[in-house]
């Protein structure tokens, strides 16, 4: 096992270097960088930002650069026209948009070897800083999340399967595919209409992870001030979050309950509780825990975004999502790498997991 791990270890580094590579190559033909970004404010309406780059006084402004002669300065920028040649060269060496992308690639992965992700082009903080602020709201929602739907999920799959064709088995599934049609964004704007002031009742809060006066309050306190806050976006993102899981937990038991073994043992007249639970249970649960990694990625990185916009939680989806829009290259790139390593970590973890919970699966003895 010890071998398999360090293959797996040593794959990790081709495997985020392509995904590096090909999103940096993609980004480099997507139109409205963080230099056309800027051109459009300084074109627009930023004066400051104008004055800031030109290396001018407060009562510069546009006009004063436009009155440059640039007439025959063509620029490989949209909206660049009229602007001095100079600026838009100070703008991209502040950016690092005057060197070949090659040798901007280069210094990227440099520096993310020593987890150095620079500081973000519009929000004047250091990458790192802004992750570590959002962390709390993605991990707060995402451990949550992943956890209840285990919890949940398991116990009512292994029902499903002991109750294989009975009332409660249809109906269980009936409100699962229901619930799994609703989309977590509509069912969270349900939710605020009828419990956080829409329209009906104002009991739980409608914005953020906890109250201003937090701080002034006590342990108990703080801990009830939490989860009141996270109710509602919890409730809207497990709605959708038990289908899958649920069935496969019930396929997963009735394949194992009618194995042989299950028979054998039923024969020697162990009772139904020591038969499921003794011998089904850790069977049929390889798969289901072995994916709990996977799924708290898929969780905390992926299904956030506007459980996050619509309760005004500021975490990770969030962040991703307006770098995106502006642009902001040290946070695409950062959090894409962050986000490959962990997901790429918790796929070896999962694969330990299937070792440890059942010893006869050997991945060693698999390669070979």
């Amino acid at each position: 096992m010890t071998a398999y791990i360090i293959r797996r270890l040593l794959l990790v580094i081709p495997t985020l270097l392509g995904i590096m590579l090909i999103n940096f190559a993609v980004i480099q033909i997507v139109p409205g960088g963080p230099v056309e970004q800027l051109i459009a404010q300084m074109t627009g309406t930023a004066v400051e930002s104008t004055a800031r780059f030109s290396g001018g006084g407060e009562g510069e402004n546009i006009n004063s650069i436009n009155s440059t002669d640039s007439s025959n300065f063509d620029s490989k920028y949209r909206g660049a026209q009229g602007l001095d040649p100079d600026i838009i060269k100070e703008i991209e060496e502040m950016y690092g948009m005057n060197k070949p992308a090659h040798i901007r690639f280069y210094h990227m992965l440099k520096d993310y070897l020593t987890f150095d992700f620079g500081e973000s082009f519009f929000r004047d903080q250091k990458v790192i800083d802004l992750v570590l602020d959002k962390m709390p709201v993605s991990i707060s929602l995402g451990l949550w999340t992943t956890l209840l739907v285990y919890l949940i999920s398991i116990p009512l799959g292994i029902r499903k399967a002991i109750k294989d064709g009975s009332q409660f088995d249809i109906t269980s599934s009936t409100i699962i595919t229901i619930g799994y049609a609703i989309p977590s964004f509509l069912f969270a704007i349900i939710l605020i209409v009828f419990f956080a002031g829409g329209r009906y009742y104002d009991i739980f809060p409608l914005r953020g992870l906890v109250s201003e006066n937090f701080e002034e309050l006590s342990f108990l306190l703080k801990i009830k001030d939490y989860f009141w806050h996270l109710c509602l976006p919890l409730v809207a993102m497990l709605i959708g979050s038990f289908a899958g899981l649920t069935f496969l937990t019930k396929n997963s038991f009735l394949d194992q309950i009618n194995q042989q073994y299950v028979m054998t043992a039923r024969a020697k007249g162990l009772t139904e509780n020591k038969v499921l639970y003794g011998h089904v249970f850790r069977n049929s649960m390889l798969i289901v825990i072995a994916g709990f990694p996977a799924a708290l990625n898929s969780v905390l990185f992926t299904g956030v975004l506007f459980i996050e916009i619509i309760f005004s939680l500021d975490g990770l989806g969030l962040l991703g999502y307006e770098a995106i829009i502006t642009r902001d290259y040290p946070v695409i790139f950062s959090t894409l790498y962050f986000f490959s390593l962990l997901g790429l970590i918790l796929g070896i973890i999962s694969d330990v997991m299937y070792s440890i919970i059942d010893p006869r699966i050997d991945f060693e003895t698999r390669d070979h």
